[in-house]
């Protein structure tokens, strides 16, 4: 196939290049292929200069204090003892990084979102909900792995994951609110792969939860009333758009 004769598909696969959304075997014939082809070239180029300024629009962050801890590490540094906090609370310390990431997220989430709804094989449906939060979560590789969409006033939510899970037949996935204060709440259970309908809780706003997790909990979820019990696979921040 000569892909210079087809331009929707070089614009849709340099857009999921430059997003991350590319991954493996894919992302690596798409790099043979920029090496040979010009128009790939160019589109990946255009797409960086559309998203990479927008990264410049974003509040100054102040560091995690893991990244402190590393530097301190690599210097030999001597380190004071600090109390053991939980993963919970960390994400809570570290809100200032997601805020700071908001927007490029909700821009990479959107444009995201719509290339996948682009997709020919998807059935066509009567009518788009509205959209009024957004988050894509990514793993600690900051690869994108889904994307969460809410409608406030059908009080629904669609989780889409882009990067198909593979997990044990004894366990599932688990989404959380990460509110402000207090414990995580289960917003439900997560198919490994596709995308699924969950009903989102009038209090589950960006203003109240800022951040969205998703954990590996045993089968059917936790059971523990304080929240989670696995470990978490990937997170985002809940903006609203």
């Amino acid at each position: 196939m000569d892909i210079e004769r087809n331009p929707v598909l070089v614009d849709k696969l340099a857009s999921e290049y430059v997003l991350g959304a590319l991954q493996g075997g894919a992302r690596r014939r798409f790099e043979t292929l920029l090496r040979r082809h010009a128009v790939l070239r160019q589109a990946v180029a255009g797409w960086q200069d559309r998203l990479h300024p927008m990264a410049e629009l974003a509040p100054p962050a102040q560091p995690p204090a893991a990244v402190w801890s590393a530097i301190e590490a690599k210097l030999d540094l001597p380190r004071k003892p600090q109390r053991k906090r939980s993963i919970w609370f960390e994400l809570r310390e570290d809100l200032s990084f997601w805020r700071g990431l908001g927007l490029v997220s909700t821009t990479a989430a959107i444009i995201l979102t719509s290339l996948l709804l682009s997709r020919q094989e998807l059935p066509p449906v009567p009518a788009a909900p509205a959209v009024s939060y957004i988050a894509m979560l990514s793993n600690e590789q900051a690869q994108p792995i889904a994307v969460v969409t809410g409608d406030a006033p059908g009080g629904r939510l669609l989780v889409k994951l882009v990067v198909p899970q593979k997990i044990a037949s004894d366990k599932s996935l688990e989404l959380w609110a990460v509110p402000k204060e207090g414990p995580p709440r289960s917003l439900g259970l997560l198919e490994a792969n596709g995308s699924i309908s969950l009903a989102l809780p009038a209090d589950a706003t960006p203003q109240t939860v800022p951040l969205l997790a998703v954990t590996l909990e045993p089968k059917g979820g936790s059971q523990d009333p304080k929240g989670p019990t696995g470990p978490i696979l990937f997170k985002g921040a809940w903006v609203r758009i």
